[in-house]
């Protein structure tokens, strides 16, 4: 068999709340209908995603998700960011709909992933694909750096956004003299972020401003831009 392709079919609360924000994302409808039940395919390029109304569907309830396998994460990220930032005036990094950042998932050998959560509460997980991307070869570093990969799993990939909230609250706790700046760094941005989600602006910011009081080489700057990045973008959401 050749040429065949899956396409997610997903749940939603209303197909027109659906359009609009994929629209900002760079889809298209393709097919769209009321009747005999509310549905729209959508396309970006060659990825595919269609969905279905349910009426009474609460979004904070879905199961719905699907992976999306892709060469170049940090392209589509950028793309699916500067869509927002057009529509919305900022990176939706809070609510639904909303997108975490790109970053390294311990549970899928260190490549990096990013989800979008859309309106219809769906999980959209992006990841590099595994078969034209080499696995890092080192693996995480240091208590902060790994305290970090395992917060990653658990909100990022699982959704669990209050453990990974203990576990970076834990790690910040114990500071030690040997910790490494650019985890410290990035640690504080992951722990503001989760914190956006949790509607928690008072600690985003107190974490913000402490990202503000790390000491940094320039070298260690250069390392950590990638968090200042994304530092910058949740700033903005907070306006």
């Amino acid at each position: 068999m050749t040429n065949e392709v899956t396409v997610p079919l997903l749940p939603c609360a209303s197909i027109d709340d659906i359009v609009t924000f994929y629209a900002a994302l760079g889809f298209h409808a393709t097919h769209q209908q009321r009747k005999p039940n509310p549905y729209v395919a959508l396309r970006r390029e060659d990825l595919h995603l269609h969905f279905f109304e349910m009426p009474g569907f609460d979004p904070e309830q879905s199961y719905g998700s699907c992976l999306v396998l892709t060469s170049d994460i940090g392209e589509l990220h950028r793309a699916f960011a500067a869509g927002m930032r057009a529509a919305y005036g900022k990176v939706l990094v809070s609510g639904m709909p909303r997108m975490t950042r790109p970053r390294a998932r311990k549970n899928y050998d260190g490549l990096g992933g990013f989800s979008v959560i859309d309106p219809g509460g769906n999980w959209i997980r992006i990841v590099q694909n595994a078969t034209t991307t080499p696995a890092p070869a080192t693996t995480p570093a240091g208590r902060l750096a790994k305290a970090l990969a395992n917060a990653v799993v658990q909100a990022d990939s699982r959704g669990d956004v209050h453990q990974a909230v203990r576990i970076l609250d834990s790690a910040l706790a114990r500071p030690q003299a040997d910790d490494d700046p650019v985890a410290q760094v990035e640690v504080l941005v992951y722990r503001a972020e989760l914190a956006m989600v949790l509607h928690d602006q008072e600690t985003a910011t107190e974490m913000l401003s402490r990202v503000d009081r790390v000491a940094l080489t320039a070298d260690e700057t250069e390392r950590a831009a990638s968090a200042f990045d994304t530092a910058a973008d949740l700033a903005e959401a907070m306006r």
